[in-house]
């Protein structure tokens, strides 16, 4: 079943703190907003506030961190309750999260970690889809993340695990871009022949951002402009995915607000100018 998306066709923004007073005031032609989820849960006070006032005026979606999906922890239905309050106070688009954990028994990363690609951890985390699903009383879109480990006895490949997620409980994906490049460079791997074989029928958005090298190493880091490498992967995707909503993410060492919309607007250009093929 192929996953549809209200979302305006075009590059949306991250909403971050700093920036919502210019929104407010200049109602900026942006397509829609992200809502960080975690930054926005509590009952009142400014963030909850800047999030309905945003949401008054654009489409927003809810990307969060806290569900902690893998985990074997109980999933915490306080945390989906919330969750599921804020989506329906900003009349959230879509929820989505991250195939990782962040913790166990008590104890917290801090990051998002990664699964192994094993049958046992397919069957546990469709099982806890479907409860958050229910819980929330829409579908999630699952988003694949940044991996700097992998395991040893992963029996599926990422792009098959993430498939058969969607098939056992009708989730939808988040395709980040950065992410599958990241991965690709630090792992030795084809980020193009990531991309395609990707189930592009279930994805309802999908994410670029910016990274760094430090020690040999690609970092995930959404502190800067997004790379060419990854624009080039975003373009070679466009036959596939052109009709889906594409975020810029930007969360830290933040920019002006002129510097965040050129880099939506090279971003744009590039999406809606786009043609070719993944290995262009």
């Amino acid at each position: 079943m192929a996953v549809s998306s209200a979302l305006p066709a075009g590059v949306g923004l991250g909403l971050r703190g700093p920036h919502v007073p210019r929104i407010l005031a200049d109602a900026p032609a942006v397509p829609f907003f992200e809502l960080l989820t975690d930054n926005h849960l509590a009952a009142g006070g400014a963030p909850r506030y800047q999030a309905e006032a945003i949401a008054a005026s654009y489409p927003v979606t809810l990307h969060g961190v806290g569900m902690s999906l893998g985990s074997i922890d109980p999933l915490d239905r306080d945390y989906v309750g919330r969750v599921r309050a804020l989506a329906r106070a900003t009349s959230a688009v879509s929820v989505s999260e991250h195939l990782s954990f962040i913790g166990c028994d008590g104890y917290y990363a801090n990051d998002l970690l990664p699964l192994p690609w094993t049958e046992e951890a397919l069957d546990h985390v469709a099982r806890r889809i479907r409860q958050a699903q229910d819980l929330l009383g829409r579908k999630l879109l699952i988003e694949n993340i940044t991996a700097y480990v992998r395991y040893a006895d992963a029996a599926l490949s990422e792009i098959g695990f993430l498939s058969e997620l969607c098939h056992r409980t009708g989730c939808g994906l988040l395709i980040d871009i950065n992410n599958a490049y990241v991965n690709a460079v630090n792992h030795g791997e084809d980020a193009a022949a990531w991309l395609d074989a990707v189930p592009w029928e279930r994805v309802g958005e999908i994410h670029v951002a910016g990274h760094r090298l430090a020690n040999d190493l690609l970092i995930d880091t959404h502190d800067g402009p997004v790379s060419g490498a990854v624009l080039a992967l975003l373009t070679g995707i466009a036959p596939l995915a052109r009709h889906l909503p594409v975020l810029l993410e930007w969360d830290h060492r933040l920019p002006t607000w002129e510097t965040l919309a050129a880099e939506a607007a090279r971003v744009a250009e590039r999406w809606h100018g786009a043609g070719g093929s993944l290995a262009a």
